[in-house]
């Protein structure tokens, strides 16, 4: 998966089905995507908070790996204050503001920092998943699902857990894609978004997951996490 900005719940449930969780970072890094933005839940609905990026490169070429955060746009200071507006009321206001204020403590590379806070978040709730960066494996070529095969055989993984979003492209050419040609078992994550306290009026699911830790706390969100949890699907079940 790609390191995402403040990932959804269902993000750390993967993370937590797994033996090992690839990030994949030497992919082309995309603007506005769930890399460098999401969401919070404030008193008028959703309040997204984006990341600015460095121009480095055309866009095309730069890789997440390579993206560097533009701190001279002041975003840190605005994200914290943002976070800290939308959630000084939770339940545990007082046990989470502080580990995640000091998330931001002078990123520069937009890789790292998502990376951080995924990592410092699994902590925290009690995953002890392995984590590897792709751009640290070698000789991985082609894209898409060979890209993704490569990388499980280069960890010996015989078994890949996948988004369902990344069906279409896996089953371009033929049913479970260079998982099946490659004798990877291929299933899907499957997931139902469990309801939790919430500020605000009526619950709003897909939040980024500080919106479950201000709210329910460290202590318990892993429990809550999995409530959502339903069997993965094997590729040759998807109908």
């Amino acid at each position: 998966m790609q390191p995402t900005y403040i990932p959804w719940i269902g993000y750390f449930d993967m993370i937590d089905k797994v033996d090992v969780f690839v990030f994949l970072d030497d992919v082309q890094m995309e603007r506005r995507s769930w890399q460098v933005r999401n969401r919070l839940k404030g008193a008028n609905g959703e309040v997204w908070i984006t990341l600015p990026v460095k121009k480095s490169k055309h866009r095309d070429l730069l890789t997440i790996s390579e993206a560097v955060l533009n701190n001279e746009e002041q975003w840190i200071k605005k994200h914290i204050k943002t976070i800290e507006l939308n959630y000084r009321n939770s339940t545990f206001f007082s046990e989470v503001f502080p580990c995640i204020k000091e998330m931001y403590n002078n990123p520069v590379s937009l890789r790292d920092f998502n990376v951080g806070i995924v990592k410092n978040i699994a902590e925290k709730i009690n995953i002890d998943t392995r984590f590897i960066y792709s751009s640290s494996l070698k000789e991985i070529c082609g894209i898409k699902d060979d890209k993704l095969a490569a990388i499980c055989k280069e960890i010996g993984a015989d078994n890949y857990l996948s988004p369902q979003g990344s069906m279409g492209y896996i089953n371009r050419n033929k049913e479970g894609g260079a998982f099946a040609e490659n004798k990877i078992d291929l299933f899907y994550h499957n997931y139902s978004h469990p309801i939790y306290r919430q500020q605000f009026g009526d619950f709003i699911p897909f939040m980024g997951i500080f919106d479950l830790l201000f709210n329910e706390g460290f202590g318990y969100a892993l429990d809550i996490i999995r409530k959502g949890r339903k069997d993965n699907i094997h590729y040759q079940s998807v109908k």
